[in-house]
């Protein structure tokens, strides 16, 4: 990363190469890390926007809250340190991270009376699956995501993604693009950090939360967009084998925005291509977040 790249840690900016943290602090040791992704994007008034930021701070607390680790900072003041951090970097197409984390030492367990560092980093970012635009292709992982008897899946914690990163690899290993969890039972959870949604007869079908997805912000705005569309959106139960029967399925994320996906186990799924109802999702998302679309402005924060 260029040295003229600043990083927000603890209230002050440093250069980006100057951010150190010791081997041995606590959430290296164990992954007591909570973070959001966030991006920013240009508008069509030249001006550059953030994309939903009120919520991924909301969530950043949240986050902190199910875990009872104790934050320094109020949420105006990791609002506005986001937003002058994407400001001082001259960021535009910016994927932003949000980090609270353990910087003391030691091998305890017990993290009662401390608190946390925080740190904001931007980065230039674009499309997160080269040649998505194409589709993706997944397995289903033969690994589960987490239940909240074991984890909860509702805070966005460092820990909570080691199975990701191991169906990733399964994934990858198998010739695919990205891996598909589901859980104990056989129900599809999600992505290895994304949500998921399918098309049949017309109705968009997404898992509910009962089924221990993190429930994305872009997830969110492409069921508000789908209504807005017009379109029957049902959150329930989704059995594997309806994957492969699907007309068009397709996730959402932060990094990965919205992207078809083409082929699943081998399967082709519907024409093999992006279909209509993932493209008008997808269409309309990236005019709002252009700021061309005026009923969803609200969800634009912009910093110059």
């Amino acid at each position: 990363m260029a040295s003229k790249q600043y990083i927000w840690h603890n209230g002050k900016f440093r250069k980006y190469e100057d951010v150190k943290v010791h081997v041995f602090t606590q959430t290296i040791q164990y992954g007591t890390g909570i973070f959001e992704g966030i991006r920013s994007y240009p508008t069509a008034d030249g001006n550059v926007a953030i994309f939903r930021l009120n919520d991924h701070v909301d969530r950043f607390f949240q986050s902190a809250q199910i875990y009872q680790f104790e934050l320094p900072f109020t949420r105006k003041q990791i609002h506005d340190a986001i937003i002058e951090t994407v400001k001082k970097n001259k960021m535009t197409h910016s994927y932003i991270r949000p980090f609270g984390f353990y910087e003391h030492q030691g091998i305890s367990l017990d993290l009662k009376g401390k608190k946390m560092s925080v740190s904001i980093t931007t980065i230039p970012f674009g499309s997160y699956f080269i040649g998505g635009e194409k589709g993706i292709t997944c397995m289903v992982s033969s690994w589960h995501k987490i239940n909240s008897g074991t984890l909860p899946p509702q805070a966005k914690v460092s820990g909570n993604y080691i199975a990701s990163i191991m169906s990733i690899a399964e994934a990858k290993h198998a010739g695919y693009d990205e891996s598909i969890l589901i859980d104990a039972t056989g129900h599809v959870t999600e992505g290895s950090g994304e949500n998921i949604f399918l098309v049949k007869d017309g109705e968009l079908i997404t898992p509910s939360k009962e089924y221990d997805i993190l429930v994305g912000i872009t997830r969110d705005s492409a069921i508000k967009l789908a209504a807005k569309l017009g379109l029957k959106v049902v959150e329930r139960g989704i059995h594997r084998e309806e994957l492969y029967t699907a007309d068009e399925v397709f996730f959402t994320g932060t990094a990965a925005e919205i992207v078809a996906i083409v082929k699943i186990d081998g399967r082709v799924i519907g024409s093999g291509k992006q279909g209509p109802i993932t493209k008008q999702i997808s269409e309309k998302f990236f005019r709002l977040v252009k700021g061309e679309d005026e009923q969803f402005k609200i969800w634009l924060t912009k910093v110059y």
